[in-house]
């Protein structure tokens, strides 16, 4: 999935005044006459031109093809001088200035609630709609249209498409996965009896079973597909313009767990366990997304994987006190 630059593009330069000779041949230095290329669309009275833009530089890497602004602000083909601290400085400034737009945004959000008293499901919505369309999604958009890709661009680098029934396979064997990994370290975590932190969301849900519903399908609809964006399609797709695989997954997931430390409660030893925790489903998400180069598919593990846990809580909250332990343990499990 690296974005390798492109090839340079050589062209002929051997040309002497640029005619063509009467039956439609070429001259060229060394006496023979070359038939000229029908698809050439260059003008034939262009003398001593390459091409309609002048000559070219035959040790330009660029793709003069390329749509994209040659000179955009670090463009997919990127500068070849640039090393990959620059791609880490880049991707880990993204990663921590989406939460940061989504703390100004929900500052925002409270400040309308206390003046028209918004009402729960209202708050709710608007912070979702802050936090996510705007702080994570509109941040990567953003980012990739600075950097001169257009609507079709944009598409393209994330890998927006629908899914095959491999790609919905591999949703599913995520899933497993990261639910059969998390419990395993979540059993081994209450074993040794260190503390971990609850989720805010989480907790809220559990205090207002009725929304419950709305944050499954922002699961789907919201909270995957933005994170996802963000972390996956840009954060990790800007660093594997300049790293292997591996840590780029590693150093995105590292990125996407930390920040989660904003929206925990409890004692820092409680977060950073279980941030530790949820390092391991971001490291499936990476893995998934450099495996289908297709945003969609993390995007619904996460999703599905958010919606699981919330619909557990629901059940929790509505058949009985006695699964209020469960509860309580289910609230570390997932990356909102």
């Amino acid at each position: 999935m690296k974005r390798e630059p492109k090839e340079p593009v050589m062209t002929d330069t051997s040309s002497g005044d640029g005619d063509d000779t009467p039956d439609g041949t070429s001259p060229s230095d060394d006496g023979f006459e070359y038939p000229r290329d029908p698809s050439d669309i260059r003008d034939p009275d262009a003398r001593g031109s390459d091409d309609v833009n002048g000559p070219r530089d035959p040790t330009d890497p660029r793709d003069p093809t390329d749509p994209r602004d040659p000179d955009d602000h670090g463009s997919i083909d990127g500068d070849s001088d640039e090393t990959p601290l620059v791609a880490i400085a880049t991707a880990v400034g993204l990663g921590v200035l989406g939460p940061l737009i989504a703390f100004v945004g929900g500052v925002g959000v409270f400040v309308v609630d206390m003046v028209f008293d918004l009402g729960l499901v209202a708050s709710l919505l608007l912070t979702l709609f802050v936090g996510q369309y705007v702080a994570f999604a509109g941040l990567a958009v953003g980012y990739l249209a600075w950097r001169g890709f257009d609507r079709s661009g944009i598409v393209s680098y994330l890998g927006v498409r629908r899914p095959s029934l491999t790609d919905l396979g591999v949703v599913v064997v995520g899933w497993v996965v990261i639910i059969t990994s998390v419990i395993g370290i979540s059993v081994v975590i209450q074993l040794i009896g260190v503390d971990t932190a609850a989720n805010q969301s989480a907790e809220l849900a559990l205090e207002n079973p009725a929304i419950v519903p709305i944050f499954i399908a922002a699961s789907f609809l919201v909270i995957g597909p933005c994170e996802e964006i963000l972390y996956r399609g840009v954060v990790q797709g800007r660093l594997r313009e300049s790293l292997p695989a591996a840590p780029s997954i590693v150093i995105a997931s590292a990125v996407f767990a930390a920040i989660h430390v904003m929206a925990l409660t409890g004692g820092i030893s409680g977060r950073l366990t279980t941030v530790a925790v949820l390092f391991f489903p971001s490291l499936v998400f990476g893995a998934v997304y450099e495996y289908t180069e297709n945003i969609v598919v993390p995007s619904l593990l996460h999703g599905l994987h958010n919606a699981v846990i919330f619909t557990l809580l629901y059940v929790t909250v509505t058949y009985g006190d006695e699964l209020d332990e469960l509860a309580a343990a289910g609230t570390m499990l997932f990356p909102l």
